[in-house]
């Protein structure tokens, strides 16, 4: 009697089981989960050309109109979330928000962390300084003050250079307001990324006055999920297929980008 019950105990373990691992991988899923509610829920940092409104109120820039694109081959509507990118890893990871699309740098410290998409935009960090400002390279800035975004590419090569990190380095929320530092003359130079630089410096506006001198590294942009992400490859996907519509080629001129795909 006890060897029936035995079997029969083990027969309905094995039959849960396999109804439940189904289910399970299905709630664990972050596809599952995006198209389930319905919503993308994308992080960014105002960002021109990436991610900003423009003179007519319109949210608008490269990433913002790629992850429409995205969401619309996914079956989704993108809801753009605005956070601090200094904590942009645990908004990721506390699911506050579903994926980090603001002209991310892949590093190998982030692949660590999260999934990142193939490399979709290429990008370089830029020195920006008065005009009148002498600079001849990153020696020009040892002992001077140097702002840049929190947690940002250009804070890293700060940090890393062995003549930058001899530099005063003020950590800035947003990377405008390390241009705006630069204008104030309460920082001698900003590090951002080329970019930023490109769209806002030396042109009509806040900042006619800077210029750009240097170009630091070389970066790929990608969009972050949490680890192990099921969204990923198909975002991936997505990209291929609007590169092969020529999507990808129009929106990079409109903005004066320069892909990695």
């Amino acid at each position: 009697m006890f060897k029936k019950f035995l079997s029969l105990s083990v027969l309905l373990s094995l039959v849960f089981a396999m109804f439940a691992v189904p289910v399970s991988a299905a709630e664990e899923s972050d596809l599952h989960h995006v198209q389930e509610k319905g919503t993308l829920v994308i992080g960014y940092t105002v960002y021109a050309p990436m991610n900003y409104t423009d003179e007519n109120g319109v949210f608008t820039g490269f990433d913002t109109e790629l992850a429409v694109a995205v969401a619309q081959i996914l079956g989704v509507t993108p809801e753009f979330v605005e956070i601090d990118w200094n904590t942009k890893e645990i908004e990721l990871a506390a699911k506050n928000i579903d994926c980090i699309w603001n002209g991310l740098t892949i590093t190998d410290d982030r692949k660590a962390q999260m999934n990142i998409t193939i490399p979709y935009v290429k990008n370089a960090q830029a020195v920006v300084i008065k005009e009148g400002s002498e600079y001849e390279s990153t020696a020009s800035l040892i002992g001077k003050v140097v702002a840049a975004e929190a947690g940002s590419a250009g804070e890293t090569i700060v940090q890393e250079d062995a003549n930058l990190s001899q530099a005063e380095l003020i950590s800035k929320e947003v990377q405008t307001a390390c241009l705006m530092e630069v204008k104030a003359g309460t920082a001698y130079a900003a590090v951002l990324d080329l970019t930023l630089a490109n769209a806002m410096v030396g042109k009509d506006g806040d900042y006619v006055n800077l210029k750009i001198v240097d170009r630091l590294g070389v970066e790929d942009y990608g969009v972050a999920f949490r680890k192990g992400s099921d969204i990923t490859e198909e975002v991936n996907k997505a990209f291929l297929t609007l590169k092969e519509q020529g999507f990808l080629q129009e929106l990079a001129q409109k903005y004066g980008l320069d892909l990695a795909i």
